[in-house]
């Protein structure tokens, strides 16, 4: 049964415990993420690894704790008292880093006495088997990227029957982003087409076909946001062609989501939707009622979104004005500048778009906030 959409079961983890045993760059990923390790006692204990569980607690939770520890300067976060243990929950959550964004949430579900969720995983992700392997042994399951017209309802209906299967009869939580692919542009936006596909693996109404999903709003912030150059430079080649990655492109931003420096960060669980709120959006008709949906889901993320200094001085700076400068000092201010010139250097084009598009990144969240 969603046999090429699901996670792996426990039964298959031993064998892919051992692929990834054997991979060649195991003993690099090790190294950086534990470089006083003992590579082959490390070997020894994580082949004797039998179970998602043991994998997560094992090995993915002291990885992630690691990777944080190294690359940010601190994890707060919020809104994890108002969930019930025994509850499941369509998270749906802001994407500004392709793997943190749902690791952080499941380190902080473990160490708030939950269980981890299952996370969607784009399909151009699922490159080569190490890839694959590892997040599938995390409780990732397929979504389908690029599909053709002509496949995207039957893809698109696969994903939303396997996500109510998983949250009413495997009893897992799920994570989702609110919209396809990252935010590139700094400025969250949930996509009612999204909404809908939740709504298509159930016949029951409007209100009774999403409330059993428990949809529930996340907002992550990054003081310094993961990939800013990578997705300076994508934004100013859209204006003038199609953007098309290279090879490997997926992988690299994933590499260097790990490894840059984040600053503070913060995530938000918010309320979840009721049924009265649903009530109201189920008065539109059709499309207006995933829109006012989204719209709702998008105010929660937006009061859960913690802005930084970085994003107030971003503001002032695009705008030529000094409205938040009690936000921050001089000193942060110029250290900004100093960031933000250093990347540029380095991608070719317009000085001046550039900047603007990098500024944007950062000030768009503060014109989120402002309405």
């Amino acid at each position: 049964m969603f046999e090429e959409t699901r996670p792996y079961h426990d039964d298959e983890i031993p064998a892919a415990i051992a692929r990834v045993a054997e991979n060649p760059l195991f003993e690099t990923i090790i190294r950086y993420l534990n470089p006083n390790a003992d590579i082959a006692q490390y070997r020894k204990n994580f082949l004797r690894i039998q179970t998602i569980r043991e994998f997560q607690s094992q090995v993915m939770f002291q990885a992630i704790r690691n990777i944080l520890q190294k690359s940010s300067e601190s994890l707060t976060y919020s809104g994890f008292d108002t969930l019930d243990a025994g509850r499941q929950y369509m998270f749906v959550a802001n994407h500004r880093d392709i793997l943190l964004d749902a690791a952080i949430l499941q380190v902080l579900l473990h160490e708030h006495g939950m269980d981890t969720s299952e996370i969607t995983f784009g399909s151009n992700l699922m490159q080569g088997g190490l890839v694959t392997d590892v997040g599938k042994m995390n409780k990732m399951f397929r979504i389908v990227r690029g599909s053709t017209a002509h496949d995207f309802y039957r893809n698109s209906l696969e994903v939303s029957s396997y996500m109510r299967y998983a949250i009413t009869k495997k009893k897992q939580s799920v994570w989702i982003a609110q919209r396809n692919g990252r935010t590139k542009d700094g400025a969250d936006r949930t996509e009612s087409a999204v909404l809908k596909m939740f709504s298509i693996s159930s016949p029951l109404p409007f209100t009774d076909n999403l409330d059993e999903l428990h949809i529930t709003p996340v907002a992550i912030s990054y003081e310094y946001e993961p990939c800013d150059f990578l997705k300076t430079q994508e934004l100013f080649i859209s204006q003038y062609q199609l953007y098309i990655k290279e090879p490997g492109e997926d992988l690299h931003s994933i590499l260097q989501g790990i490894t840059q420096a984040k600053g503070h960060i913060h995530l938000a669980v918010m309320p979840t939707i009721t049924r009265e709120e649903l009530d109201e959006c189920a008065l539109r008709e059709k499309n207006g009622r995933f829109t006012a949906l989204a719209r709702i889901i998008d105010q929660r993320i937006q009061d859960g979104y913690r802005l930084w200094g970085n994003n107030y001085i971003a503001y002032d700076l695009l705008h030529h004005t000094n409205r938040f400068a009690d936000q921050y000092n001089p000193e942060e201010r110029n250290r900004f500048i100093d960031y933000m010139l250093q990347g540029l250097r380095a991608i070719k084009g317009d000085e001046e778009e550039l900047r603007n598009i990098f500024l944007g990144i950062y000030a768009n969240p503060v014109e989120s906030k402002q309405g």
